[in-house]
């Protein structure tokens, strides 16, 4: 396969792992969101999961625009 390939099969795979996250963390989120309105404390383990989630979608979204801007400079090349 050639670079350009690689790096949209990659952009793909990435856009991917960041849409099941974000999924992920809203499930997540309405928890929390539930525990508020109810006016109790959320639960520990759903802070920490959700922060998580979000330093994952971070990374990820980092990664991806690595990713773009590598495949600019190639088409930029040509």
């Amino acid at each position: 396969m050639s670079k350009k390939e690689d790096l949209l099969k990659e952009i793909n795979i990435a856009e991917a792992e960041i849409e099941k996250l974000e999924q992920k963390r809203l499930r997540s989120q309405s928890s929390i969101i539930e525990a508020w309105i109810d006016k109790e404390e959320p639960q520990e383990s759903e802070k920490k999961y959700f922060k998580t989630l979000s330093s994952l979608i971070k990374l990820q979204r980092e990664k991806l625009q690595m990713l773009s801007d590598e495949l600019a400079l190639l088409k930029d090349k040509k």
